[in-house]
C-alpha cells in the first residue's frame, strides 16, 4: 500500500462518515438509539466506538489526544456533539496522513494495546487496520440504518467516492 492509497482511504473515511452521520441526523431519536444486535448495540453505540478507536490510534501515532480505556465507552451522548468530534478527528487523521511519505509507511511504530500489551508494527499495517476497522463497523452502522428505518441507507461504496458522489455538508 503506497501513500496515495493511504491518503485516498483517509479521504474516503471522512466522506463515508459524513454520509452515515447525515442519515443518523435525520432519524428520530428512538430509531437512532434502538438496539439492533450489532456488536455495540445501536447506531449510536457503533458511531461512538468508531470515534473512540480513531482517538486511540491517533494517540498511539502522535502521542497527543485522548486515549479512552474502554472500547464500548460512550464519548458523546448527543449525536450533534458526536458529529462535531467526528469531523475534528477526521481532520486530524487527514492532516496526519498528509504528512507521511512512502518511506514513513515502512517504519515500525511501537504501542501498547488497551490492556497494556506491547506491540510494534509497520505504520502501513496500522493504517490498513485503522481504515479496515472503520469500514467494518461502518457496515454495522449501515445495517442499523436499514433495520431501524426500513429504508435504503446511503451508499458507502469506495467506487461511489472515487466517482465523485458528493458528501453532505454537515458543518
Amino acid at each position: 500500500m503506497g501513500i496515495h492509497n493511504v491518503r485516498q482511504l483517509s479521504d474516503y473515511n471522512h466522506w463515508a462518515n459524513l454520509r452515515l452521520y447525515a442519515a443518523a441526523l435525520e432519524m428520530p431519536e428512538q430509531q437512532y438509539r434502538r438496539p439492533t444486535g450489532v456488536f455495540f448495540g445501536s447506531l449510536h453505540g457503533t458511531l461512538n466506538h468508531l470515534l473512540l478507536t480513531d482517538r486511540i490510534w491517533l494517540k498511539r501515532l502522535t502521542g497527543t489526544g485522548e486515549h479512552p480505556d474502554r472500547l464500548n465507552a460512550i464519548l458523546y451522548d448527543d449525536r450533534r456533539d458526536l458529529l462535531r468530534a467526528r469531523i475534528a478527528e477526521d481532520a486530524r487523521l487527514n492532516d496526519l496522513v498528509r504528512g507521511y511519505t512512502d518511506a514513513d509507511l515502512a517504519k515500525a511504530v511501537s504501542y501498547q494495546t488497551t490492556s497494556g500489551k506491547p506491540y510494534s508494527q509497520p505504520l502501513q499495517d496500522i493504517l490498513a487496520h485503522l481504515f479496515n476497522h472503520q469500514t467494518h463497523h461502518r457496515g454495522q452502522a449501515h445495517a442499523c440504518i436499514s433495520i431501524v428505518t426500513g429504508g435504503e441507507p446511503p451508499t458507502l461504496d469506495l467506487l461511489a467516492f472515487q466517482r465523485g458522489v458528493p458528501a453532505p455538508n454537515l458543518t
